[in-house]
Order: structure tokens, then sequence, then C-alpha cells
């Protein structure tokens, strides 16, 4: 018989870890390596997992956002009606 290995990812260490969380303080930088690493071809499939999934979160975000800034304005101008 031969049997296949499973396809295991490496661990993501908490030096890598921690190095991911400096870069996700500063500002635009933070926002491009999420793409980087989030659909990289060659990153940690546990650290493009979770990129992804904050990507996903940062948009539903931006969403709800933008709905509760479109309700208030509108309805602050219809109160000036």
């Amino acid at each position: 018989m031969n049997y296949q290995k499973p396809n295991v990812a490496e661990v993501v260490s908490v030096k890598e870890w921690l190095i991911a969380s400096l870069i996700m303080i500063i500002p635009i930088v933070n926002i491009i390596m999420m793409f980087v690493w989030a659909f990289g071809g060659n990153a940690n499939p546990n650290k493009a997992n979770y990129f992804k999934a904050a990507l996903l979160m940062a948009l539903i975000v931006l969403v709800l956002y933008i709905v509760l800034f479109v309700v208030i304005i509108g309805s602050f101008a219809a109160s000036l009606n």
C-alpha cells in the first residue's frame, strides 16, 4: 500500500506572530501586508487564512459603518426639512 502524508503546514512561531502584530500597528503598511499575507503564494496557510478572515471582518465593519453613516446623515437631513 502506498500511503500519502497529509499536507500539514508548519506551525507559525510566536516570533512570527509578534512581528506580524508589530507590522499591523503601522498605518498603510498594515493594509498592504494583510493583502500580501492573505493572497501571497508563499505565506503560511495558517497565516493566510487568518489575514483573509481579518480582511473579511474589516470589509463587514466598513459596510456597517457606511450604512450607519448614511442613516445618520439621512435622518439629520430629514430633520432640517
